[in-house]
């Protein structure tokens, strides 16, 4: 069984770029991928793509075979949705392709364009990632689903809105640094507790923007890496994947999230590593209770303790254990389809000291990926590791 190589990583800016097009955006992360990896295009066996909400957006569908092109790769192109989860989707089967021997270099990543819909339109779009029959038809939107779940935890383990504005501090602190970032500006915590409500106990700096922008990665065996003579110290070493009811009326829990439990325990299993042996971790925090809830459930931390963590200095980058050093999903952006295949990227750079928070974390050997869709009805989780 093959190990897998990242042999390049690609990010376009995320931000606001109505304009653009995701095969445009697909195709400017694919270039810095491809020039970052020195892998030739012609010796890619696959484009697997992750987008959400390409036919509401661009009006189109068949994706593949459209980014392939965008691309500049001929390889069949297979598109993945899985919500937000898409592109996390998409690089678990290419590390199983590699590692199968079906493949020697994969393309993988992802793209959105959103921001072109307006607030409204995005919101809309993004509300079919929930249940439509029992939720979305009941006026039910994400804000309003992790505000309930930041509820449930406040009234299960407590808490209170400050602990979530210190997520959101410290997150737009990290994103200062990434010049792919959509939000490269310092907040304070009382400009958290002052914004405007969106959804009670969240506001609206507890909520990640409407993002534009794509991520692209290129995946190789040892063995294609080796013949090559390519510089790809980190590998992914373990990948998971978890599931839970669809709408949160259905849950055994609204505090906890078992789907991002279950890919944690497999992806650590697979890598032969456990949390303890984690040293930098990107989550999901498209809501400041999404990063509380993501730290617990990969046992980055005990169930109770991940809300204080930002708070008492323990996840910030000098921190024990620094959390989304690229700003997250809540300062760095969150274009849906690209968001996975981003966490893989910036992981990897943080590892092999190409980042411009790596100076925080230079001792590092270990990262974790987290990435979920919906209220979590879908995760993947992926552990990286370099060779030093």
């Amino acid at each position: 069984m093959s190990n897998v190589r990242v042999a390049g990583v690609g990010l376009t800016p995320f931000g606001n770029t109505p304009e653009r097009t995701s095969r445009d955006l697909f195709a400017e992360a694919s270039i810095a991928a491809f020039e970052d990896s020195g892998v030739s295009r012609d010796d890619v066996e696959a484009l697997l793509y992750g987008n959400f909400m390409g036919e509401l957006s661009e009006h189109q569908g068949h994706h593949g075979p459209l980014m392939a092109e965008a691309a500049g790769v001929r390889a069949p192109a297979t598109r993945y949705e899985s919500a937000c989860a898409s592109s996390g989707t998409a690089v678990r089967d290419a590390v199983f392709r590699i590692r199968n021997g079906e493949a020697d270099v994969i393309l993988v990543g992802g793209a959105e364009r959103m921001t072109n819909l307006g607030t409204a339109g995005a919101t809309e779009a993004l509300a079919i990632a929930a249940d439509d029959l029992w939720e979305v038809r009941a006026g039910m939107t994400f804000p309003g689903a992790y505000a309930l779940m930041a509820q449930a935890y406040f009234e299960e383990y407590g808490g209170e809105h400050e602990d979530l504005a210190n997520v959101a501090v410290k997150n737009h602190e990290n994103a200062l640094n990434n010049d792919k970032a959509q939000y490269q500006s310092a907040i304070e915590v009382s400009d958290v507790l002052e914004a405007p409500q969106v959804s009670s106990p969240l506001g609206l700096y507890d909520s990640c923007p409407i993002s534009d922008g794509a991520a692209a990665v290129v995946l190789t065996s040892d063995e294609y890496a080796e013949e090559h003579g390519l510089e790809a110290p980190v590998s992914i070493t373990g990948t998971g994947q978890g599931g839970d009811r669809m709408a949160l009326h259905d849950r055994e829990y609204l505090a906890r999230s078992p789907a991002a439990r279950e890919a944690g325990d497999e992806a650590y299993a697979d890598a032969g590593v456990d949390a303890a042996d984690v040293d930098l971790a990107e989550v999901h925090d498209c809501f400041t209770i999404a990063e509380v809830l993501a730290i617990e459930s990969l046992d980055l931390f005990p169930v109770g303790e991940g809300i204080s963590a930002a708070r008492e200095g323990r996840t910030t980058a000098d921190g024990e254990l620094p959390i989304n050093l690229s700003g997250g999903l809540k300062a760095k952006g969150h274009p849906v389809g690209a968001t996975g295949a981003s966490q893989i990227a910036e992981v990897a750079k943080l590892l092999s000291g190409d980042h411009p928070n790596s100076t925080f974390v230079d001792d590092a050997t270990t990262g974790v990926a987290h990435n979920a869709g919906g209220t979590v009805a879908s995760a993947t989780v992926h552990v990286l590791e370099v060779d030093h």
